[in-house]
Order: structure tokens, then sequence, then C-alpha cells
């Protein structure tokens, strides 16, 4: 009976082992598929914008920080002694040169000019007289009516009177001259600044008091300082042309205006070790303002038919600056050479071709040859191009 049992515990014993072995073969075998499924199954691709390698004109300028500089300031004062009667202008008014602005009470000036034009006609009546008379004295000389003392002093007469109706002349000129003093004009064509003085208030010429100012801002000056390494670049493409500047506002992006360069410095700041320069801008439009700090990059050349990319398409390793281009929906990685940066933009010397699509974001995912998916392709923008100096 004994052996029965332990037979029939041996074939149960046999039979489970079985079973569990061939589950085991199941199992791996359905492994071992699953496997050459994932292993022979598409790599899935990766989401990446792209942009488009363009050739354009980029200038090579260098940067420097500048000033608005009024081109003339003019403070307007009286020159004659009086009370202000009268203002012609509105305070920030737009002003042509000969333009009203006081007029001090002309009265005074007036009466001054009544007086010695009736001084004058006395004394020319005078003269008219005297020279009468030295003509009948001239007559009577030889028949001994009159002696020669009588004719020598009244031709003196009618000299002192000839000088006496000079000095009414001329005091007749000072007399016009205080009366158009006494409307006080712009002298040049600008924009008026605060009221200084308001009407009712007296003034002196020998005050130091101003009245307003004036300031041409169309055309203006910007002044500015580059390194001193630039000084023989800047002089010796100067030497052919005037050297274009462009104005930009302190974010570094928004242009305001361009000029030409009018100075170059005579000498080198040693304490800074900058070169002073000036540029003159038309400023139609009046972006540019008085006091002003505006960045400045002043253009030494223009590289034609540069092939550029946006920048953030550049990366840089070990080995040096590279990108991914798009081929057949793949990336490739290039190593590219670049002269320079600017405005978001890279000039490429070499690696990528004009025309090529390189991949502009995404590329942290990416390895040599990963499957890409790309959105469409975004051309360079029209913001302002250069080689930083």
């Amino acid at each position: 009976m004994a052996r029965v049992k332990k037979s029939g515990i041996a074939v149960i014993a046999t039979v489970l082992i079985v079973a569990a072995g061939g589950y085991a073969l199941i199992d791996q075998a359905a492994r071992d598929k699953a496997r050459a499924a994932a292993s022979t199954a598409p790599e899935a691709a990766i989401p990446v914008t792209v942009g488009i390698a363009e050739r354009r004109d980029m200038p090579v300028f260098v940067r420097g920080l500048g000033t608005v500089q009024a081109y003339k300031t003019v403070t307007v004062k009286t020159r004659v002694d009086g009370q202000i009667v009268k203002v012609s202008f509105e305070e920030g008014q737009e002003v042509n040169a000969g333009d009203p602005l006081f007029q001090v009470d002309p009265r005074p000036f007036q009466a001054a000019l009544d007086q010695a034009s009736a001084a004058q006609q006395r004394d020319q009546a005078q003269l008219t007289g005297a020279t009468l008379d030295l003509e009948r004295y001239g007559k009577l000389i030889g028949s001994g009516y009159q002696s020669r003392q009588s004719y020598d002093q009244q031709k003196a007469i009618v000299e002192a009177l000839k000088a006496s109706i000079a000095a009414d002349q001329a005091a007749i000129d000072t007399a016009k001259l205080n009366l158009a003093y006494a409307d006080i004009r712009a002298p040049i064509a600008g924009r008026t600044g605060q009221r200084l003085v308001d009407p009712g208030n007296l003034v002196q010429a020998g005050q130091a008091t101003s009245l307003v100012s004036i300031t041409q801002i169309r055309p203006v000056f910007v002044n500015f300082t580059v390194p001193q390494d630039k000084n023989d670049d800047i002089r010796r493409n100067q030497a052919s042309a005037p050297l274009a500047v462009l104005a930009y506002a302190s974010d570094d992006k928004t242009k305001l205006a361009e000029g030409k360069i009018t100075l170059v410095d005579n000498q080198i700041d040693p304490a800074t070790g900058t070169l002073r320069m000036k540029a003159l801008f038309d400023n139609a439009d009046q972006r540019l303002w008085p006091g002003e700090f505006v960045n400045v990059r002043l253009i030494l050349v223009t590289r034609s038919g540069a092939i550029t990319v946006p920048q953030r398409a550049v990366m840089q390793g070990a080995e040096g600056y590279y990108a991914y281009v798009v081929k057949a929906d793949k990336a490739v990685r290039r190593n590219v050479e670049l002269s320079g940066t600017q405005d978001d933009l890279a000039v490429v010397t070499s690696g990528v071709a004009a025309g090529e699509t390189v991949v502009v974001d995404g590329q942290s995912r990416l390895i040599d040859g990963s499957p890409i998916k790309v959105d469409p392709p975004k051309t360079n923008s029209s913001t302002s191009l250069g080689k930083s100096g």
C-alpha cells in the first residue's frame, strides 16, 4: 500500500514539473515575440522647429554708447532795458528764425527815435541857412563888404552843423536799433523750452537772466565713443566716404535713425582708452531728442551675400560650433564655422549652404540621424544685421 502511494506522488510531481516547464517555454516565447516586435517598430519622430539659411548683406560695425546733442542751442536774452509787455509763443512750440517771441515796451525807444529825428531836422535847417550865408560871404569878400575872418567863421559853422547832422543820424540809428531790439525774435529755427520770464517783469541787458532757450533738433548730433583699437579701421574707411551710423533705443533693438560721421576726434582719451566721434542725423521724424542716451552702431563695411541662420540653430560642443541640418526627415549634425552673431542671427562661413533647412528648437533631444517631425520653416526676420565689432 505504501508503494502505491509513493508512485502516485511521483507521478503527480512529474506532471507538475512538466506543466511548469511548458508554461515557462510559452512565456519565454511570448516575451521573445514582443521583444522582436519592439525592435522592428519605427523610432518615434522628435518634434522640432526649423529655419532657412539665407544669403543677405551683413554690415560689420563697431558698437558705442552715445548722447544726442542739439544741432544748435541759443539762450535768448534781452538787449535793451524795459518791461515785458507781450509774449508771442507757447512753451515747447516750434518756431522759425525771425518769429516774434517777446516784446519789451517800445515807447521809450520810439520817443528817442522821434527826438533824434527832430534834432536832425533842426540841424538840417540850420545847415541850409548857414550854407547860403557862406555862399554870400564868399561873393562879398572881393568887394570888401565881408572880411576873411567872417567868411572863415561862417565856414566853421557850416562844418559844425554837418557834424551835428551826422551825430543826429547816429542817434537815429541807435534809436532804431533799440526799437528793433525791443521786439525780441527767434535767432534760429527750433523748439522753444520753458518760458523763464512772464509778462510784466522788468528786464535789463546787463543781467544774466535769460528769457527762453531754443534748440534746433532737425538735424541733430549724436556724440559717442568707440574702443581705441578701432581707430585705424575707422579712419581708413572714413577717408573714402563718410561712414554710416545707426542709432538704437536703450533696448538695442529699436532702430531710431541713420546718420553720417562728421567728426573723428583728434586724440584718444587716455583715461578711458576710447575715441570720441560725432554723427549728424536728419531727424526729420524727431525720434532723437537732445540729452537722450542711445546705442550706436558704426558701420565699417558691408559683407555682401553672407549666409545667415537663426542664432538659436547654432550649438556649441567640445569640438566647437555645430548645427542640425534637415535631410529626408532626419537631423544631420554638421560642424560649422561662424564669423559673428548679431540680432538673433549667426553668420556662417562653412558647414551650412544657403537654402538649407536647419533645426532651430528641439536640438537637445537630437543625435546625428534622429528622425524629426518638422514644423513649417520660418524665414529670417528683417531685423538689422551685422557683425559685432
